[in-house]
């Protein structure tokens, strides 16, 4: 049988920082349509996770594909199983798990992980890129990963990392060495069947990152360095913030 590559958005509605986010409007477009429309440019299946009938009424509006999922999931990822397991996944299927909040997310980025994916001994994927400034290297909610020759990660942290110790006050050489963690995750479905098993880890609870669960526990996590930036949605000003840059 032949695999199968399946994009799932998990989307819920609440949200303590911004109520309703998935259903913003964006330049006459909600954000779920938005990232709906841009995932399905690059993947032939796209579904959006939700246990939110307002957000299930939008997404059937538009034409979209939507699966209910259990309202006590912890996580995007542990909706992404649910949802896979709807679509009866099988193993080697490649789950992509794309952030709702993302509206501005590019085609390419998922063509690029997926491309990634293609090799079977890929078990979960993701994307990174080159910092640019500064200040965003020093922001805290912007994640940063190293990794070694082979593309694999091994950490996350929300603290500049590789700590340059002699050059702190330096600006960013011109030859990258910073990169920032995109959001964006492709899993083998027994693997994502597997992680979402795991206990909560040490390193994930002091570093609030999830994938260091996975690291902790043995699993690989493999990057592809992409060009297009990520510009997700967290506050009703970052939209306005967002937006500014069209103008």
């Amino acid at each position: 049988m032949t695999s199968r590559t399946i994009g799932i958005i998990p989307a819920r509605y609440a949200s303590t920082r911004f109520p309703g986010k998935p259903l913003a409007v964006i330049m006459g477009e909600t954000m779920i349509h938005r990232v709906y429309n841009k995932s399905i440019e690059a993947l032939d299946e796209v579904y959006v996770a939700t246990d939110d009938q307002r957000i299930a009424d939008e997404v059937e509006g538009f034409g979209g594909r939507v699966l209910f999922t259990a309202p006590h999931h912890r996580s995007g990822t542990e909706r992404c199983l649910e949802a896979a397991e709807l679509l009866k996944a099988q193993s080697d299927d490649v789950i992509v798990n794309i952030q709702g909040d993302e509206p501005f997310i590019h085609p390419e980025q998922l063509a690029e992980l997926t491309a990634l994916l293609e090799d079977p001994s890929v078990h979960i994927g993701t994307l990174v890129k080159a910092f640019e400034d500064r200040e965003t290297l020093m922001d805290p909610n912007t994640p940063k990963v190293v990794f070694d020759v082979q593309g694999r990660a091994m950490y996350f942290s929300r603290s500049p990392i590789p700590f340059l110790r002699d050059e702190q006050q330096k600006p960013i050489d011109k030859s990258p060495c910073y990169y920032k963690h995109i959001g964006l995750y492709g899993y083998r479905f027994a693997v994502l069947k597997e992680i979402c098993l795991l206990p909560a880890s040490k390193l994930e609870t002091m570093e609030s990152l999830e994938q260091l669960r996975w690291l902790e526990h043995g699993y690989s996590i493999h990057t592809a360095v992409t060009k297009y930036e990520s510009r997700g949605i967290d506050t009703p000003e970052d939209i306005d913030k967002v937006l500014a840059q069209f103008k």
